[in-house]
């Protein structure tokens, strides 16, 4: 997998089956998309690729262990604050019903839950332009 790019941030999308892992921000003003749903991830610390700045937030966020190898699909974007300089990563990889039952949820976020893509989708409480990172995936894997 390479993602050898300058970039801020990263996001992924985990599955088990047809659920992905989602996360209820926290519901303060001064932060992105409050009391929204949100995908793991964020932003990239030191020289750390994509790959690595996901397993990281993944871990910090819910305590899980994302192996790389579980992390099949990757794709660029432009950062949603609109600058183009640096970009952002867009992952989806598949997790375990093992690694959800050991999920630890972390001091980011109100509470986690496995939702249905389509919930996702169509929720007007999700992230929007992970909604449209997740409709491009799903387009593309067709």
């Amino acid at each position: 997998m390479n993602d050898e790019i300058d970039f801020h941030g990263a996001k992924v999308a985990l599955f088990v089956e047809d659920r992905l892992l989602v996360y209820r921000r926290d519901n303060k003003p001064n932060i992105p998309f409050p009391d929204m749903w949100d995908l793991p991830g964020g932003g990239r610390e030191g020289g750390e690729s994509g790959a690595e700045c996901v397993v990281r937030e993944t871990f910090e966020e819910f305590g899980i262990k994302v192996q790389i190898a579980a992390i099949d699909y990757i794709q660029y974007y432009e950062n949603w604050r609109g600058s183009s300089s640096r970009r952002a990563l867009f992952f989806v990889g598949r997790l375990t019903r093992k690694q959800v039952s050991g999920i630890v949820f972390g001091d980011e976020g109100q509470h986690w839950q496995m939702m249905t893509v389509a919930d996702f989708l169509e929720s007007q409480e999700a992230v929007p332009h992970l909604q449209d990172r997740l409709r491009d995936y799903l387009t593309k894997r067709l």
